[in-house]
């Protein structure tokens, strides 16, 4: 990376790295706390619910306004969206190191996954601008791209030094800095982007889209506490169902939909979205399991956890070049199939663990796990921007990175729910490991059935 940004113009490699960090902190910020939650739970209080609702906070209003910041970086401007993200996530982060209770914590991450979903769209956007040379925006776009890997593997390993060290307060204090040397770079090298001030805002559909994913994800995280049969929980079931179809009719009918529906024509797309929902779903489960079982059960420290996890989360950070590589030569439909297997084998290994199961056993199976998920993303990635058109790609990666941060969100309720349904959190991590290979395999034989192909 650091041969990469010599190759940029001094000006501009002080602006990508001001976008790269932004970048970094806001995927960092969805895999640190996984290592911090045992640690959460003993100084707030609270259940596992209230530890689903922590992850889950960010996730969902991420997911949900993904779409819509876009619409605002092209209307306001995305230097603008950018900074007022930087600074809703600088306050909310400072603030969430303060909290004295699991509720106000999880409110403060919601807000936080209002300043990601804003940091996102506008960095992509002001990259785009910054640098119209084909070229360089390709090498810009690529250092930008590989910050997703060193967050995803930071994450846990960081997360760790620092609960274990500082304690988990300081997770949060960590993107204090982050996010103002991110901000006194962008405000000092980006130019500000042409607003378009005609391109309407899709509320109708922004709302019905965020009430679906609150809704359901409300619906299995609270389940088990208030009974699936509940009128509460039918209830908020009833609501996700009637949004879902709200949201739809709006964006057949809108002037400026959100996600033209269209869209759904193409294979590539509508496979691609439910793709990338699954790997999600698998990924954030073992996040969410894992490093609770190694505190929780095996009695490591919130460093060791975070260190075990290491064989999941390196190829995640070194993979997709070699992926990108096999793509170009035999195309996306074969490496996603394969990684969907080695995902649904690697879940199948711990899902047979018991409390004294080596640790090479579980080495493998995350290793197979980080490999799998390192050859599905940017596989489908890669595949379904190539099958639209130029003008569709904004809203089409908008809603490729929404349906896979709804992949997370149900990955933590699904994993969650079993969890707090079973007489022990070792039988319920098995069954939930088996429900996510089983899900795993279902997106290999969808891949190979149906992803790429013309209708």
């Amino acid at each position: 990376m650091e041969k990469a940004l010599q190759q940029v113009s001094g000006r501009s490699r002080l602006l990508l790295l001001g976008l790269s960090l932004g970048y970094f902190m806001v995927l960092l910020d969805m895999t640190v706390v996984s290592v911090a939650l045992p640690a959460i739970h003993e100084d707030l209080g609270g259940g596992l619910i209230d530890l689903q609702w922590v992850v889950n906070a960010y996730t969902i209003v991420f997911a949900g306004c993904l779409l819509s910041m876009g619409v605002f970086a092209d209307r306001l401007g995305a230097k603008r969206v950018y900074i007022g993200g930087l600074i809703l996530f600088f306050a909310a982060s400072a603030a969430s190191a303060i909290v004295s209770t699991t509720s106000a914590l999880i409110a403060l991450r919601a807000v936080l996954g209002i300043g990601g979903a804003a940091l996102l769209p506008a960095s992509l956007t002001l990259l785009s601008h910054s640098y119209p040379v084909p070229g360089e925006r390709a090498k810009a776009l690529g250092i930008w791209t590989a910050v997703t890997g060193a967050a995803m593997a930071a994450g846990p390993v960081v997360g760790g030094i620092l609960v274990d060290s500082f304690g988990w307060r300081s997770i949060f204090l960590l993107n204090v800095p982050i996010a103002a040397i991110s901000l006194l770079l962008t405000c000092m090298q980006a130019e500000e982007t042409p607003r378009s001030a005609q391109k309407s805002f899709d509320a109708g559909g922004q709302i019905t889209a965020l009430a679906a994913i609150a809704a359901l994800s409300f619906s299995l995280m609270e389940g088990q506490y208030y009974g699936w049969g509940s009128p509460v929980i039918l209830g908020m079931v009833g609501l996700a169902a009637l949004c879902i179809i709200l949201f739809v009719v709006i964006e057949a009918k809108g002037q400026a939909p959100l996600f033209p529906l269209s869209l759904f024509k193409n294979s590539t797309v509508s496979t691609g979205l439910i793709a990338g929902m699954v790997i999600n779903v698998g990924l954030s489960g073992v996040l969410f399991a894992w490093p609770l079982y190694f505190q929780q059960s095996k009695g490591l420290s919130a460093h060791a956890a975070g260190l075990s996890l290491l064989p999941m989360m390196l190829p995640l950070a070194f993979n997709p070049i070699l992926t990108g590589r096999i793509v170009s030569r035999i195309g996306a439909r074969k490496p996603m199939a394969a990684g969907f297997g080695l995902g649904a084998a690697g879940t199948l290994i711990p899902a047979w663990t018991h409390s004294g199961t080596s640790y090479a056993w579980t080495f493998i199976g995350l290793l197979l796990i980080g490999c799998g998920v390192s050859l599905v993303i940017p596989s489908l990635m890669a595949a379904v921007m190539a099958s639209v058109a130029r003008e569709q790609t904004g809203a089409v990666s908008g809603a490729i990175n929404a349906s896979r941060q709804l992949g997370s969100v149900l990955g933590v309720a699904l994993v969650g729910a079993v969890l707090n349904s079973s007489e022990s959190f070792l039988s319920g991590m098995q069954v939930s490991f088996i429900l996510i290979a089983i899900l795993l395999l279902g997106g290999s034989v969808l891949t190979l059935a149906v992803f790429g192909k013309r209708r």
